[in-house]
């Protein structure tokens, strides 16, 4: 059995968290969140959320590794869209449209990039409508930006003492060629793929749950710690308690990016009915630890505990925490 300092060792090294410290570099020149205007777009979060007196617009955008542009542009193609329209669920949000841009060699070599676009497109149901395209680079890369909208917010600056953290994951898959990508999506049903996302916004319009990411790139630990540090609190997570497919290396799936992957943070009182939503669906959704007023997120394996890390000491992103968030449920609604 590998024992747990090994595990926080190899992990902390992981590059999908090394490169999560790199948005320090927009935290240092956007500076920090406000304390106290309501209306105030948040950074940090999944999207940015625009306040419009009646709903929120959500804004994001994600560029692929430019070594899947050219290994794989097909699969770089599909992830543009998939990853983005997961950025707008996780918020509680729907998308609307997305918009591309494309940098290549030649043109000739987009065909994979766009028909991996439009198969997402098509299974998502969200439109490409735009963007910008140059068939003269001396480099080939792919961005995608996305515009959603949400009545209620699922945000990463509300989770708080007390909450429990729940990971929501569809183990209906496999893991992508040598990638460390859980494929949940590209041989799915397209119908059962929206269906399951539309979860999301459902929980959120019940008040059931207002905190929460999708699990990017830094796997589950990774997105606790981004939660974590916009919520200015911390926790405590059990990594046997973490479900994953049978016979699937453990320190692989820690640091897995998957098609479908949430973390909820949600008040005890309403975990029955988040997980009951999500086990309708055939989708996992357990309780892998809690949130405390720490700025330390702490693991357990067996009886073994030990920091992962000190927010306090040592920021992930730089973002700063939103203290004037604590008590008030959705920011910018009245």
């Amino acid at each position: 059995m590998v024992a747990l300092s090994d595990f926080v060792a190899q992990l902390r090294r992981s590059v999908g968290i090394r490169q999560k410290q790199d948005i320090q570099l927009a935290a240092r020149y956007l500076g920090g969140n406000p304390d106290k205007d309501p209306q105030s777009i948040l950074l940090g979060d999944d999207c940015a959320a625009i306040w419009q007196g009646d709903r929120y617009l959500l804004l994001a955008t994600e560029g692929m590794l430019p070594s899947l542009v050219t290994q794989e542009p097909w699969f770089a193609g599909w992830c543009a869209v998939m990853v983005n329209v997961s950025d707008i669920y996780a918020m509680g949000g729907e998308p609307l449209a997305v918009v591309d841009t494309l940098w290549l060699p030649s043109t000739s070599e987009s065909r994979q990039l766009w028909e991996g676009m439009q198969a997402a497109a098509e299974a998502y149901h969200v439109p490409i409508v735009g963007g910008h395209t140059n068939g003269n680079s001396p480099y080939s890369a792919l961005s995608v930006a996305i515009l959603g909208q949400a009545q209620h917010l699922i945000t990463s600056f509300n989770a708080q003492e007390g909450d429990v953290l729940l990971m929501v994951i569809d183990l209906r898959g496999e893991f992508y060629q040598d990638y460390l990508f859980w494929n949940a999506a590209t041989k799915s049903d397209r119908q059962r793929l929206r269906d399951d996302l539309a979860i999301l916004p459902q929980i959120a319009h019940s008040g059931w749950c207002d905190a929460g990411k999708d699990i990017s790139m830094g796997g589950v630990l990774g997105t606790a710690l981004m939660l974590l540090e916009t919520s200015g609190c911390g926790a405590v997570i059990d990594l046997d308690a973490i479900v994953q497919p049978i016979n699937c290396d453990r320190m692989a799936w820690l640091q897995s990016f998957p098609s479908y992957g949430f973390l909820l943070s949600a008040r005890s009182q309403y975990v029955p009915f988040i997980q009951n939503a999500f086990h309708e669906r055939g989708l996992s959704c357990e309780a892998i630890g809690s949130i405390n007023q720490s700025q330390e997120l702490i693991l357990k394996l067996g009886t073994e505990r030990t920091r992962f890390w000190n927010l306090g000491e040592e920021p992930l992103m730089g973002w700063t925490s939103y203290s004037a968030s604590r008590g008030r449920r959705v920011i910018g609604n009245g």
